[in-house]
């Protein structure tokens, strides 16, 4: 080997690069291990104390915020936090850009591009089809009524709609990056370590990963808040009482009678609608004869803004009515634009929320906006309750002077409206200078602390809605992050006996390499800053199978040439030739980077840190096993000690065989054949579990106080959710995986809430020695053993664009890797063979799992995890064809004796000892994750177990008699001239 001081020099110093990154997380984890004991489990100590000493130097003349940015970031399955991705509503950006436009093929056409978006397909596109279709080129996008507005200058009415859409494009683009930017902000302000936020393409999501975040409900809300603040004056409620008295009577003549257990007292009515104080009339019979007032549960007072209370739950029901266009006419000609709006829950009266009516115009702009705001801050006010008190630019102080003033001739209200919900609804008796506000009303420090963090960033340009969301304990966390160290220290263990087992000193030397090996590994993705995931240390342990494959070839081919009679200076040379090892080992790795990248570029989240390690793992254990390995072997050359690359029980292993493997075709054929038709069958039969990352839904992982029947809690939560609910044993019986699809074509923070709180009422009665609280049921905290300790969702939207990806991930593999070997080989048969071995090990992988899944202990989901798996099984089952197919290259071109299938059969027979080394390593590393990874990956290991197995039959059974079959008579005859020629 050449360059050998060159090569010692760039790994001593790859190594002390290695070693230095790393020791930023050593020295985190030992300091925060220190706040974590000093704090005695208590997080806000343990956060307080590692913010105290943030800006103080710790190490090599760095902070600690400055250590901890350097260290390896763990990922949500490993840290416990929340992880969301939120759609920026296109539509909403669209119908701002449009002005709201009332035009009728405008809003059929976003109608449409909601109904009929494609897998994977961005709303803009879709609405853009969706508009020349519904237009049929009788309306242009620049119609002064759509985007030729005051809002789009740089829009004409003269241009095409070709020159209207790059603008359009442009604009969204810039709506999501402002989006962006909100997000962040409130995102910086929130206090939680590490977070991560960021875009995913163009398709307007937007990824937040917020580590050791707890509060789901508060972080759902603070995420999707579009902050849009309006300051409105209030309609008292006797001015608007006659039109609900109104409304009432023209509901009687369509809507059925309203149930109701408890009605209003008449006074109550009275009150509500003309001031009156009449006596008790009203029998609880005739108010349920009335559809929108039987619903009231009180009166507001006269003279003030609330004109009713109503139950939350009703709220939708009354919406329905006072949207009704024929209810709306019946508003006084001076009322038509009033806008109802309900109040904010108070928590202290849970059962009933106010309706206000507010004094809108036909624009719908308010008289202050909350553009005007320049900061906001949390506060108490004088009767010390927490509020917010707001500061306005000049431009909104005068606004707000002038404003106030208008509203105190009445001595009236101002509702401070946020995202729709009144907040408060202040009396104003004079004019109010100075250009700042009190928000006031029933809230909760966190609430006043996050509404301010929420006015400061800004509002969003549309709605924001969580479309995929997971949120995992620490105790999960922790568990996860126990099971990966026990399962990598294991499988390091078996791999580096196995290799000094069987190849002895050599076999030393291999795990020098793969220790090595890790060390780069882990020096890489420290300095990459990347994030490390439970499926990432899936990637680091099968390195460690695969890191051994390369020193495997080279050994092998080293025993070969020592037994052709070449010394063993000679026999090191040649194995490390590119006519050696080296040809077989680029084609091989080549095969398993492309499938690596396929899964990086279509994966998300924990897949992604999957495909990462797994890529950078070829790399490096490329890099040791050439360079490492060899340093040692040519010292003993130097040193004139023998190496015999195997040990004296093991050196006779595997050698001499002679097995016909074209001859056992015909069995081979009909039994893969009988697999795949039976595979198929039972995808129609059976069909396969296709987890919520396919068909959207949320998942819950619940621990209960003690053992439960999976088919009871089925059947409990069945009747609270009105829908069937899945409930599957995870791990032991008194865990839970928990499984709805309801409503699952709906967003937002309540809807999430409402689930929450199903689950919840449908599950407390399991906890009685406990009594467990809504909160502490749903949010995830340090060392929790009950509740709801991790839990997804999953958006029709989302799954079915993970579900096209997916797909052409799947078949974009196949197709690449076959492409690659078409060229590499120069003959498309090698590719079909591969292509053949490796279609029917995923056939057989998805059988398998059609024909167990209501049978396992452990669940067998098709999830991203699963196609993770798959991909992984195709890089694997190419590299032992690969491998059979470059030793055949090499006989066909060589001297070897015989006809063309005595050629193909021993370059299978010669190559079997690195196949069967290969495959045992892999299978033995995969079945100590098996056994000790955790319940969360055991599907996904289990088929990467199956592909391993059934992929080193394919390699040897079917990949070459496909190939040998599909050749043509003219190339083997010509294979068998040249070398009854050469051997003449």
């Amino acid at each position: 080997m050449q360059n050998k001081g060159l090569i010692k020099f760039f790994a001593i110093l790859f190594a002390l690069v290695s070693i230095y990154q790393l020791s930023f997380t050593v020295v985190t984890n030992n300091i925060e291990s220190k706040a974590k004991a000093a704090s005695g489990g208590d997080s806000k100590k343990e956060l307080a104390y590692l913010d105290s000493i943030g800006r103080e130097k710790v190490f090599l003349g760095h902070t600690f915020n400055e250590v901890r940015e350097k260290q390896i970031n763990k990922g949500l399955d490993l840290e416990g936090g929340i992880n969301v991705t939120l759609q920026i509503s296109v539509k909403d950006v669209l119908k701002g850009l449009a002005n709201n436009s009332k035009n009728p093929v405008f809003n059929q056409a976003l109608s449409e591009a909601t109904k009929n978006r494609e897998g994977n397909q961005d709303y803009l596109d879709a609405f853009f089809i969706a508009f020349d279709k519904v237009s049929n080129g009788t309306t242009k996008l620049s119609s002064p009524e759509i985007f030729a507005n005051r809002n789009l200058t740089e829009i004409t009415s003269k241009m095409t709609d070709a020159q209207v859409k790059p603008i359009i494009k442009q604009k969204v683009k810039e709506s999501v990056e402002s989006a962006f930017n909100v997000l962040r902000e409130r995102i910086d302000k929130f206090g939680v370590t590490q977070p991560n936020i960021q875009k995913i393409g163009e398709s307007g999501r937007i990824l937040v990963e917020l580590p050791g975040a707890k509060d789901v409900d508060r972080i759902t809300k603070l995420l999707q808040s579009t902050a849009q603040l309006e300051f409105w004056q209030t309609y008292k409620m006797e001015e608007i009482g006659s039109f609900l008295l109104a409304a009432n009577d023209a509901l009687k003549k369509t809507e059925k009678p309203v149930a109701v257990k408890e009605a209003p007292k008449t006074s109550q009515i009275d009150s509500l609608l003309t001031g009156s104080t009449a006596k008790d009339t009203t029998t609880a019979a005739a108010a349920a004869n009335n559809p929108l007032l039987g619903l009231v549960k009180g009166g507001g007072q006269q003279g003030g803004p609330v004109l009713a209370y109503f139950s939350p739950k009703d709220t939708a029901k009354v919406n329905s009515y006072l949207k009704r266009e024929d209810i709306r006419a019946l508003l006084p000609a001076e009322q038509r634009f009033a806008r109802f709006a309900w109040g904010k829950v108070n928590p202290k009266t849970p059962d009933v929320v106010e309706l206000f009516a507010l004094k809108t115009t036909r624009d719908g702009v308010p008289p202050v906006g909350g553009g005007v705001v320049t900061n906001a801050k949390d506060d108490f006010n004088q009767l010390g309750k927490p509020c917010v008190t707001i500061q306005f630019n000049a431009a909104g102080a005068r606004k707000w002077e002038d404003f106030t003033g208008e509203v105190a001739k009445t001595v009236g209200f101002i509702a401070i409206v946020l995202d729709n919900t009144v907040h408060s609804a202040p009396r104003v008796e004079k004019p109010i200078p100075g250009g700042s506000c009190e928000i006031s009303g029933s809230f909760e420090i966190s609430e006043t602390k996050d509404l301010a963090n929420i006015l400061r960033a800004g509002k969003l340009p549309a709605s924001a809605e969580i479309v995929q969301k997971e949120v995992v304990g620490p105790s999960l966390g922790q568990q996860a992050i126990d099971n990966g160290i026990m399962s990598s220290l294991v499988g390091l263990a078996l791999v580096c006996l196995w290799m000094v087992f069987y190849y002895g000193r050599a076999g030393w030397y291999a795990n020098v390499a793969l220790i090595v090996n890790l060390l780069f590994l882990f020096g890489i993705l420290a300095s990459l800053g990347a994030v490390l995931t439970l499926p990432g240390i899936a990637g680091i342990v099968l390195t460690m199978g695969t890191a051994v494959d390369a020193n495997i070839i080279i050994y092998e081919r080293a025993k070969e040439e020592l037994r052709h009679g070449k010394s063993l200076a000679d026999s090191v040379v040649a194995s490390y030739s590119w006519h050696g090892a080296m040809r077989s080992i680029i084609d091989a790795n080549v095969t398993h980077i492309l499938t690596g990248l396929i899964l990086f570029i279509f994966g998300t989240g924990p897949i992604k840190g999957f495909a990462t390690t797994l890529l950078i793992g070829i790399f490096t254990s490329l890099f040791t096993a050439i360079f490492i390995a060899r340093i040692f072997i040519d010292r003993d050359i130097a040193a004139g000690r023998s190496l015999m690359f195997a040990t004296n029980i093991t050196k006779n292993w595997f050698t001499n065989f002679h097995f016909d493997f074209l001859k056992a075709k015909k069995w081979t054929y009909m039994i893969s054949s009988l697999v795949v038709i039976v595979s198929c069958v039972s995808f129609f039969v059976n069909g396969l579990d296709q987890g919520v990352d396919f068909v959207g839904g949320r998942t819950f992982q619940v621990k209960f106080e003690k053992p439960v029947v999976p088919s009871e809690i089925s059947e409990e939560l069945s009747k609270e959710f009105g829908v069937n609910v899945e409930v599957k044993e995870f791990g032991n019986s008194s865990q839970m995986r928990i499984i709805t699809k309801y409503k699952v074509l709906e967003d937002g923070v309540g809807v999430d809430k409402e689930v929450n709180e199903k689950l919840y009422n449908g599950l407390k009665k399991h906890y009685t020695a406990s009594n467990i609280s809504y909160e502490d049921f749903i949010n995830t905290a340090e060392g929790k053993t009950l509740g709801v300790v991790s839990s997804s969702k999953v958006s029709a939207t989302v799954s079915d664009d993970i579900k096209t990806n997916s797909f052409w991930a799947v078949i974009g593999a196949m197709l690449v890797v076959g492409l690659y070997l078409a060229v590499s080989f120069r003959k498309w048969q090698y590719s079909l063979g591969a292509i053949a071995a490796v279609a029917h090990d995923v056939i057989f992988v998805l059988g398998t799992y059609s024909l167990l899944y209501k049978y396992m202990p452990f669940h067998m989901e098709m999830d991203q995890h699963f196609i993770a798996a798959i991909l992984t099984v195709i890089g694997y089952s190419m590299n032992d064809t690969v491998i059979v197919f470059d030793r055949i290259r090499e006989f066909i071109a060589g001297n070897t004796k015989g006809d063309f299938n005595k050629i193909v059969n021993d370059s299978v027979n010669t190559t079997l000892s690195r196949t069967i080394n290969t495959s045992l390593t892999m299978i033995i590393v995969l079945l100590i994750m098996f056994i000790f990874g955790g319940e969360s990956i055991r599907g996904f290991i289990f088929a990467m177990l199956i592909g391993i197995a059934v992929g080193t039959y394919s390699s040897l059974f079917l990949a070459t008699p496909v190939l040998v079959d599909s050749m043509p008579k003219s190339d083997k005859d010509e294979v068998e001239r040249l070398h009854e020629e050469a051997n003449a």
